[in-house]
């Protein structure tokens, strides 16, 4: 049975309250700020420090939250502008992927009028780290006697996976869409590096897909981990009174599924 966080229920739909006037009335005041920002802050009270579970209709996504913010303006929340809103999670895993960390900034969050309102971001920039496990799991499916993994010095690695000891071949890693392509530059033993030509094939890695619409921008190597960055052009979102004041009663409760799809929960 889920544990409640001890919230009072008048606590935590008071903001709803606020909107619920808010929202019936086409009048610009300093109460739409207040009721927004009241609504945010009880969020971010929600979910800062907290694992989650956020059900989807591609998946469940299990997460620890570690920001939730916004350099929230009282004018620009008198007309449901929010600015820039930013999201970090770390531990994150969606059905069998894993990522060490991800970040997400939704700009220009605004709230447009209408039955029901619409939330709207555009654009959406998202950022993961592909750990080194997971990078392995990846070059597994594309090369099936190969293990690969970032090393600390921040160098891509790809060993035969029954003799790792033998050595490794550097490769420079490439994106191109969904696409990974690896070119090999160097053969290395314990004692030796030999570089390789510059015109040394490259070899093509599938990407798993992302969320639709999400779109890989670009790549970087930290140690350890890749680091992918996607660009969503536009966010939309349905927010009815009904829906927040679901997803508010679930947050207030530990160890409950977040149903953010707009359906009926089915446990």
């Amino acid at each position: 049975m889920a544990r409640s966080l001890g919230l009072a229920r008048f606590d935590l739909l008071r903001p709803l309250d606020m909107l619920s006037s808010v929202w019936s009335s086409s009048a610009v005041s300093s109460g739409a700020a207040v009721a927004y920002r009241t609504l945010f802050i009880t969020v971010k009270r929600l979910v800062i420090g907290r694992t989650l579970t956020v059900r989807l209709d591609s998946g469940d996504i299990t997460l620890t939250v570690t920001e939730f913010d916004s350099r929230l303006d009282v004018r620009r929340l008198a007309v449901g502008q929010l600015n820039d809103v930013r999201l970090a999670a770390t531990d994150i895993r969606w059905d069998e992927r894993y990522f060490e960390r991800a970040s997400v900034v939704l700009h220009n969050v605004h709230l447009q009028p209408g039955i029901p309102p619409v939330l709207v971001a555009a654009p959406v920039e998202v950022s993961m780290d592909v750990s080194t496990h997971a990078l392995d799991e990846v070059f597994s499916d594309a090369l099936p006697r190969v293990s690969g993994h970032v090393d600390d010095d921040g160098v891509v690695r790809l060993r035969w996976a029954r003799r790792p000891g033998l050595g490794s071949v550097e490769v420079e890693v490439e994106l191109d869409g969904s696409t990974l392509w690896l070119r090999p530059r160097a053969v290395r033993t314990r004692r030796r590096r030999w570089a390789l030509p510059a015109k040394t094939p490259a070899y093509p890695v599938r990407l798993p897909q992302l969320t639709s619409g999400l779109t890989l921008t670009s790549l970087s190597l930290r140690p350890g981990a890749l680091r992918l960055t996607g660009r969503l052009p536009e966010w939309r979102a349905e927010v009815p009174t009904g829906r927040i004041e679901d997803v508010l009663t679930q947050l207030s409760a530990v160890g409950l599924a977040i149903n953010l799809t707009g359906r009926p929960r089915r446990d």
